[in-house]
């Protein structure tokens, strides 16, 4: 390996979900090994590197707003280079390109190993088109596994492990697979020997990422599975818990749904993003159920009586042909299937997609209209399931200071994922950050829980 060189300072962005901030750590991981060291203020680096989403428009809104305001910083002779890599690149680059001339490197999905070249200058491009900047673009085909560096963004006790990358799914609405690629697994050794790391640095909580983590394995045809995987992860002794993020409906198995119910290092936590529930709105998605109803996997999953299992799900709103009638349909379907976690989108038309050419388009007005409808509803039944943990004591993985007051610890139980679900706010007792610890609920409100350390 080459010697590292000091190289300069970056400064780091990462937007979007959490399979986009363990690229940008593979990006950080890339750099270090180059001899490059990271700072946290554009004002104290050389280089400032935008990993973007480019999912929705509003993503793109973000990642774009984000890249201006370092060209200011640039313009104002604070900054030497800005690069801007991942998604925004894949979907818009070449646009891009020639609109925003300030930036000095492009580079999508497929290609990240060459951002540490891009930082150094390097003036080649990958694809023969004239710019004036490098600029590397190719269908994504190779999966960072445990090999590729990796620096950690998140608190010493939590990350994330992307055992997937991709989607082979065709979505009406989505630009995933273009952006991605299709659906590819990463080998159970590359996976294990990676969890393995993790827990020898203090890692205790691993949340599993992918754009469908119940189709790992399926791909590689040496009989690797979900299953296999979850149970390989458990004999980890070191890390505590494990939670599994981004299920697709058609992949909840039987025997899936008993590891969540019996293994002890395996949260019972469910992330099922459903979308919706009428069944023309799904067909219109191309989500339509081979299997089973969303009611019924809904019902199948709740019937685990050895262990009840959290649920999470994300539902669209404002969808062409969402009519009123189908929209109290979803409305009552949230009623009844009383998730512990919900998240709800506004219908996005994204060029590009077939759901954008579909007539019958709910305006915008209407859609965050539908939006509003269901988080009320929402907090209505989170206030209810929420009082009932008065009085019970749980374990909570403590985090450390809550940001809003330093007088407040704050933490999660084992049914709330990192960064989308409530927290534990600990007013009376001390906390160690990494630890797990026993929380006694004294209050209660609709996202948050408020503790005492027994």
């Amino acid at each position: 390996m080459m010697e590292p060189v000091a190289q300069g300072k970056i400064f780091m962005v990462s937007l979007g979900c959490p399979k986009n901030r363990v690229d940008t750590e593979h990006m950080m991981g890339l750099l270090q090994e180059r001899g490059f060291s990271m700072v946290s203020r554009p004002a104290e680096a050389d280089t400032a590197v935008v990993n973007t989403c480019g999912f929705i428009r509003s993503a793109v809104e973000e990642a774009v707003d984000t890249i201006l305001e370092l060209v200011e910083e640039k313009r104002r002779g604070l900054l030497k280079r800005l690069i801007v890599a991942g998604c925004l690149v894949q979907r818009y680059g070449y646009k891009l390109a020639r609109e925003i001339p300030e930036v000095d490197g492009w580079v999508g999905t497929g290609l990240v190993e060459r951002l540490p070249d891009l930082v150094c200058g390097d003036r080649g491009g990958s694809d023969g088109r004239s710019f004036s900047v490098p600029f590397y673009i190719e269908r994504p085909r190779r999966v960072p596994d445990h090999t590729v560096p990796r620096v950690p963004s998140t608190p010493f006790f939590t990350t994330y492990l992307r055992i997937a990358e991709g989607c082979s799914h065709r979505c009406s609405y989505c630009l995933i697979p273009g952006l991605r690629g299709p659906f590819r697994s990463r080998t159970l050794d590359s996976l294990l020997e990676e969890a393995r790391r993790m827990a020898a640095r203090g890692v205790v909580e691993v949340n599993l990422v992918a754009q469908d983590t119940t189709r790992y394995g399926k791909d590689l045809g040496d009989g690797a599975s979900l299953e296999g995987l979850l149970e390989e992860l458990a004999r980890v002794r070191e890390i505590k818990w494990i939670r599994l993020l981004y299920a697709h409906p058609e992949g909840v198995t039987e025997r899936l749904l008993e590891l969540l119910s019996s293994l002890e290092s395996l949260c019972p936590y469910l992330d099922l993003p459903l979308q919706h529930v009428n069944p023309r709105i799904l067909e219109l998605m191309n989500r339509r159920p081979v299997l089973e109803t969303p009611a019924a996997l809904v019902e199948r999953i709740r019937s685990r009586a050895s262990r009840p299992i959290a649920l999470r799900t994300t539902l669209m709103v404002g969808f062409p042909g969402e009519t009123e009638a189908r929209f109290e349909e979803l409305c009552r379907f949230v009623k009844w299937a009383r998730f512990e976690h919900l998240g709800v989108f506004a219908f996005s038309p994204e060029a590009g997609t077939r759901a954008a050419r579909y007539e019958g388009r709910v305006t915008a007005q209407e859609a965050e209209r539908r939006r509003n409808h269901i988080l009320r509803l929402q907090a209505e039944i989170l206030e209810e399931r929420n009082r009932r943990m008065l009085g019970l004591t749980v374990p909570v993985l403590v985090e450390g200071p809550c940001p809003e007051s330093d007088l407040l610890l704050q933490g999660r139980t084992r049914e709330m994922a990192p960064e989308v679900d409530g927290r534990v706010l600990i007013n009376k007792g001390t906390g160690v950050a990494g630890r797990l610890m026993d929380v006694r609920i004294t209050q209660t409100h609709p996202y948050d829980l408020v503790g005492e350390i027994v």
